[in-house]
């Protein structure tokens, strides 16, 4: 009799991961509080599947250039200081960081799993003709020398990861992207032909329908009050439904992949996650004039504001924001988006069209997620991708489902797994 696992969370992560387990012969159960999947940080997020460009926010020179922000109208990251013990003691370990051997090494184990995860995405969504908008090419726009300098140093480190790439001059970034608008200063450009984008919230319902039809059964509006186990080892979760009633959920494993909710439930078991949410923004327009949008899928390095093309609508997503509070959308990090958008495509679209969206991604401080099994058997996790979560989430489900069906990973796991924080 096929073993029981209820993956908790119906994001991207989550429900690829649902998939994956079920497609492996387990008997799946899917659980999310929302009405259905991809509803919170992968509904509108920018939608880059980039290994090259995936690299932990805790970086050398990084506090210096966000304290040197502080004060500017358009920047890439705001941040609110609260009267928070976890907030405080989240940023002194980022600090730890942002040394130059912490980031490499946190960059490598991005990479690793992000190289890994784009291939599984690719294989995927190709094996079961998944139509979720993909364009094929990305173009990270360079304003200064300084950061055209930063891509050349950069360049050696791609070629080692076998990421076909070129370092464009301002001429012919401009001659590879002809609608870029010649008025707005350029360096330069990193052309990435092989990284892609696509819509995340599309490819999360596709696959939902997928494992579904695989047997997979997932209970919405379910919200998961505690997880209850017996001699050291998960033997089921304590739900509650929107009208308030409680049951029990009895499993044979269980997968935490919710978020930031993940604490709170994490935290009576003895496992402690240092989550916190950073919040990013997009902006989604119609395209008003398709030759004035752009062809491929760019990134404004200066601002870390992606703009890509899905269908007939531009997203313009980017920023983050740490200490947001509310459901109120900062007005400065959109006119941050609509600024990158008019600077580089002023004719593309019309900001009357836009549709905004907000999402507090999950953050480690040390920027790779948490993946594998705990001290307590039965339990797993796969949380805290942070604004990575699309990029990485394919190769994340199938770690989860080897481990759990006892198969080795086809990566190696060093520097990803839940102990480092214990």
């Amino acid at each position: 009799m096929s073993k029981r696992v209820v993956v908790i969370g119906g994001g991207i992560v989550g429900v690829t991961t649902a998939f994956f387990l079920q497609r492996a012969g387990r008997q799946v159960t899917l659980l999310e509080r929302r009405s259905g999947v991809a509803q919170e940080c992968s509904f509108g997020n920018a939608g880059v599947v980039a290994p090259g460009y995936v690299g932990p926010w805790a970086a050398p020179g990084m506090p210096a250039r966000v304290l040197g922000m502080a004060f500017k109208t358009y920047r890439p990251v705001r941040w609110h200081p609260r009267p928070s013990t976890a907030q405080w003691s989240w940023l002194r370990a980022w600090l730890r960081e942002c040394g130059s051997d912490r980031y490499a090494a946190n960059r490598e184990r991005m990479q690793r799993l992000a190289l890994y995860s784009r291939d599984l995405l690719l294989q995927t969504g190709k094996s079961l003709q998944l139509d979720y908008e993909q364009r094929t090419g990305y173009l990270q726009l360079l304003r200064t020398p300084r950061e055209l300098a930063a891509a050349q140093a950069h360049s050696s480190k791609l070629a080692a990861l076998g990421i076909r790439h070129q370092v464009l001059d301002a001429a012919q970034a401009r001659t590879h992207e002809p609608s870029l608008n010649p008025d707005t200063p350029l360096a330069g450009a990193l052309h990435l032909p092989d990284d892609f984008t696509g819509n995340c919230a599309l490819f999360a319902r596709l696959i939902r329908g997928q494992a579904q039809a695989l047997g997979c059964e997932m209970q919405f509006g379910a919200s998961v009050q505690a997880i209850e186990t017996s001699d050291s080892r998960v033997s089921g979760l304590r739900l509650r439904d929107v009208l308030g009633n409680e049951t029990v959920l009895d499993c044979d494993d269980l997968v935490v992949a919710g978020g930031l909710g993940s604490v709170e439930l994490l935290r009576p078991l003895g496992l402690r996650v240092p989550l916190l949410a950073v919040r990013g923004y997009s902006a989604t327009t119609l395209i008003h004039a398709p030759e004035h949008a752009p062809r491929e899928s760019v990134m404004d390095e200066h601002y870390k504001v992606a703009i890509t093309r899905m269908g007939n609508r531009l997203r313009v997503a980017g920023t983050a924001e740490i200490g947001a509070q509310g459901e109120q959308h900062n007005r400065a990090a959109i006119n941050t988006l609509h600024k990158v958008l008019q600077d580089w495509f002023p004719a593309a679209s019309r900001s009357s069209t836009a549709t905004y969206w907000q999402g507090d991604r999950p953050m480690l401080p040390d920027g790779a997620p948490l993946l594998g099994g705990t001290p307590v058997s039965g339990l797993w996790l796969n949380l805290g991708h942070g604004s990575s979560g699309w990029a990485m989430a394919c190769g994340s489900a199938q770690i989860t489902a080897d481990l759990i069906c006892d198969k080795p990973p086809e990566i190696g796991l060093d520097g990803l797994r839940w102990d480092r924080y214990q």
